[in-house]
């Protein structure tokens, strides 16, 4: 095996970008209601249970908080990084991993190329949006306590689960 080279590893993170945005416009709702926001929230919660995954969970529509669960092993900086992370979905419109990943594949990162306040934004991996076609962004999906490829990860395994178990 060759050892990679820099253009290898700008191929390998621009595809991961691609990745990101694809998964983005697949994981999309027909439409999200508070009972949708249990379902989802619940069934993430199932899936760090049974992993004993020290996460922090939250969903939201708009501006209000439909669904939250703090595992144990989670600090109350979890819930600052949820906040973080979502400013970042509802500013720039696609998951924080994403943007991100965009702002790496520029050779930069996203505060530098910001600016904007470390305290309020997170372009870390973990916070989706929530999309309805005809409606746009409408809430986010967050999950924090994981290093930020997994928690980003576990939220698109439960988007994928409960858009299939939604689709039939």
């Amino acid at each position: 095996m060759s050892a990679s080279t820099p253009s290898d590893k700008r191929l390998a993170d621009d595809l991961l970008a691609e990745r990101l945005q694809a998964q983005e416009e697949r994981l999309v709702f027909a439409a999200f209601t508070h009972d949708d926001a249990w379902t989802l929230g619940s069934l993430l919660v199932d899936l760090a249970r049974e992993r004993d995954l020290p996460v922090a969970i939250d969903i939201r529509r708009g501006d209000q908080q439909l669904f939250h669960h703090a595992r144990p092993g989670t600090v109350p900086d979890n819930a600052t990084w949820i906040d973080r992370k979502v400013n970042v979905v509802r500013r720039f419109g696609h998951s924080s991993l994403l943007i991100g990943q965009r702002h790496r594949d520029r050779g930069t990162t996203f505060e530098d190329a910001t600016g904007l306040p470390r305290d309020t934004y997170a372009a870390h991996g973990g916070a989706f949006p929530i999309t309805v076609p005809g409606a746009g962004i409408i809430g986010t999906v967050t999950v924090s306590g994981l290093p930020q490829v997994d928690d980003h990860n576990l939220v698109v395994e439960a988007l994928e689960r409960f858009l299939g178990d939604n689709t039939d």
